[in-house]
């Protein structure tokens, strides 16, 4: 019997800190996440990030949560729902930290007598601090308590047609009235060396300017590439010309070289550019979370306008939209069927 295993990244269970350390230690310690060494990995996390980082996370928490909850589990949630109606399989929901466990989500569909499961992490673009991580560990899982079940995973559906077009539909419906004089796509950034460690052909990923616009098996798995393919395929079904968008990176962690540009230095540079009313949307992510709703419909806004911009739109994310709804419901559909 087939069934799905939707995935996304998951949220503390309140915005206090007691709630948000452990969390964070739970993600920060992935080896996928922060990449070095265990001993040097718990140095950093647990004596250093997390003696303050759970307080500052948590005010943060805090200005985005929502009656319901966390806003990130509540979209995913309610999208849920929708594709779970539309289709004729069973379909669980699990993020990859927290208490809704990728565990629990696979033994509520092997109680439904699900054997053959389809695993979609809720990530258009491939990285390995999300996609590989919950492939790895729902893998192991499979192996060691699952071993009646067979995965097949969903590749990043960053360039899928009908993912491009749902996502250019919900960006022109939001910006329907709002005329902006620049439209940023901000994506979350990874370090550089995580490219080169996902980098299949070993030599390809020079992070410079040709290598994600020359053809290579190393596009796969390459984040930023696929970022690149994804801005480049919504702007043209957007007819948005040259020169009125732009494409950063935004998340990063001091201490590392991360893809650049990056998106807070380039919004606090662009009222003296004379772009004094801006859209930011963030395609990386599916559901709205801390990084779309505080860090840049907050924070963002308010830098922009602390440098002399005049309007800022933060686009919000695909969410629950009924369009995306159907767009997943027929990828399953699709695989069901096959």
């Amino acid at each position: 019997m087939k069934g799905v295993l939707l995935v996304n990244l998951g949220s503390p269970e309140s915005p206090e800190p007691k709630d948000v350390k452990p969390y964070l230690d739970e993600f920060l310690m992935d080896k996928y996440v922060i990449d070095v060494p265990y001993l040097l990995r718990a140095l950093l996390v647990r004596g250093i990030i997390l003696r303050k980082r759970p307080e500052n996370s948590a005010h943060a928490y805090a200005q985005i949560w929502t009656d319901e909850g966390s806003p990130l589990i509540v979209f995913s949630q309610r999208m849920h729902e929708k594709v779970k109606n539309q289709v004729e399989i069973p379909v669980a929901l699990a993020m990859r930290y927290g208490t809704m466990t990728i565990e629990k989500g696979l033994q509520e569909l092997k109680d439904q007598g699900v054997t053959d499961v389809m695993l979609l992490a809720l990530y258009p673009q491939y990285a390995m601090a999300s996609t590989t991580t919950i492939w790895v560990l729902a893998d192991e899982l499979v192996a060691t308590k699952f071993p009646e079940m067979k995965l097949t995973k969903v590749p990043a559906f960053y360039n899928k047609p009908d993912f491009i077009k749902v996502l250019a539909n919900s960006i022109k419906k939001h910006l329907e009235g709002f005329d902006y004089d620049h439209l940023l796509f901000s994506y979350h950034g990874i370090p550089k060396r995580h490219i080169r460690k996902t980098d299949v052909t070993k030599s390809h990923c020079k992070i410079d300017g040709s290598c994600c616009n020359t053809p290579s098996p190393a596009h796969e798995f390459c984040y930023r590439h696929q970022c690149f393919e994804t801005t480049k395929q919504v702007v043209k079904l957007l007819g948005i010309p040259e020169g009125k968008y732009s494409q950063t990176f935004q998340s990063r962690l001091a201490g590392d070289k991360w893809l650049t540009p990056y998106t807070d230095v380039e919004i606090n540079k662009m009222p003296a550019k004379g772009i004094k009313k801006l859209a930011v949307v963030t395609p990386a992510f599916v559901a709205d979370c801390l990084e779309t709703l505080e860090e840049i419909a907050m924070r963002a806004n308010e830098d922009f306008k602390s440098h002399g911009g005049e309007e800022f739109f933060a686009v919000p994310c695909m969410n629950d939209e009924d369009e995306w709804c159907n767009v997943v419901a027929n990828w399953v559909e699709d695989w069901s069927k096959n």
